[in-house]
């Protein structure tokens, strides 16, 4: 029996194509039976992106708050980030993967700063204050916004006119030029700098929110509320903001980002974190000058910047394309099956 020609490939292709329109069609059975939040949980496992961030942030979590301790709780690591030790190895790293006998963490991974500091303790204290500042900052302007917008919506009139005034007039003032004078305020404290952050960060969530209640209040369920007696604040708490939760989530992730890369610059600046304090972006400040010559005390720092500000901000996306699965790009053989399942 002879061999079908190469050229006979279009049968398998068609049968193919077949097979991934019903796969699409089981897929939208299924999400039909499923509830609003098991829909967003699986388009959210299904982001690769988000799901490695996911990862990636619980690991750099995790190791910031367990390697050195916190709040009085003892970590696995034996040094602290204020007392110097003997220089060993000229304080440069001693972490190494090449087999030998200088293979694995060594006495100090990330090396030594310039009186004899172990480099880790300090990198993981400054990740330890910087996530803190972050995640007060997201929750505290996540807050302030969303009731500055649901309030504005909803009310409208003189109400809306003075709120979004308001909003204006932070707006328009450079944000990094309020949270420096605001910032030299705080004295240093990372609490007080955080919630400093957080009365600056507030104005694009209010105006998100602002828009979705605006639409959201001339609903038949807020009408029905009204008409059966609900007072204003009942139908914004329990009908309008619920119906807002995708767009707050989001906004509060990118939030936190935003309040990283912030607070770093203010640190770099001299207007953030005061010594005896650190933070990833105090240590970028302090050691700037040794950019040449020691260029891990740059370096280390740096990459967990990075690495949680691109964490952070590829959740945001994986919960955006989660909430609003129309954000996310399709693919050219999705949409030619789409079209064939509209056809």
């Amino acid at each position: 029996m002879g061999q079908a020609p190469i050229g006979a490939s279009p049968d398998v292709d068609a049968l193919v194509d077949l097979a991934e329109i019903e796969d699409q069609k089981l897929i939208e059975t299924e999400d039909q039976s499923l509830s609003q939040g098991q829909m967003v949980r699986r388009r959210f496992r299904n982001h690769k992106a988000a799901m490695i961030s996911v990862i990636v942030l619980v690991v750099l979590l995790l190791l910031a708050f367990t390697s050195i301790g916190f709040a009085g709780i003892p970590g696995w690591w034996d040094k602290t980030y204020y007392t110097p030790h003997p220089i060993v190895n000229n304080g440069a790293p001693t972490f190494s993967l090449i087999p030998g006998p200088d293979f694995g963490l060594g006495e100090h991974p990330m090396g030594q700063d310039n009186i004899g500091k172990d480099y880790f303790a300090l990198v993981m204290k400054g990740t330890q204050q910087s996530f803190i500042i972050a995640i007060t900052v997201g929750l505290l302007s996540t807050f302030i916004g969303t009731m500055m917008g649901a309030i504005s919506g909803y009310f409208g009139g003189w109400v809306d006119s003075i709120l979004m005034r308001l909003t204006d007039i932070v707006i328009v003032i450079p944000l990094l030029v309020i949270a420096a004078v605001l910032g030299q305020m705080s004295a240093g404290n990372i609490f007080w700098l955080a919630i400093v952050l957080g009365l600056v960060t507030w104005t694009g969530l209010a105006r998100l929110v602002r828009g979705e209640v605006l639409s959201l209040k001339e609903k038949e369920f807020v009408s029905a509320a009204k008409s059966m007696g609900a007072n204003p604040f009942r139908i914004i708490f329990r009908h309008l903001i619920p119906n807002t939760v995708g767009v707050i989530v989001v906004n509060a992730t990118f939030a936190i980002a935003g309040a990283i890369l912030l607070e770093t610059s203010l640190s770099y600046l001299g207007f953030g974190v005061q010594p005896p304090e650190t933070s990833l972006g105090r240590l970028i400040s302090d050691y700037q000058n040794s950019f040449t010559t020691r260029p891990w005390l740059f370096w280390w720092p740096g990459m967990f910047i990075l690495s949680i500000a691109l964490s952070v901000n590829f959740i945001g996306d994986g919960l955006r394309d989660a909430f609003d699965p129309r954000q996310s790009k399709p693919t050219l053989k999705s949409r030619r099956n789409r079209k064939i399942l509209e056809s």
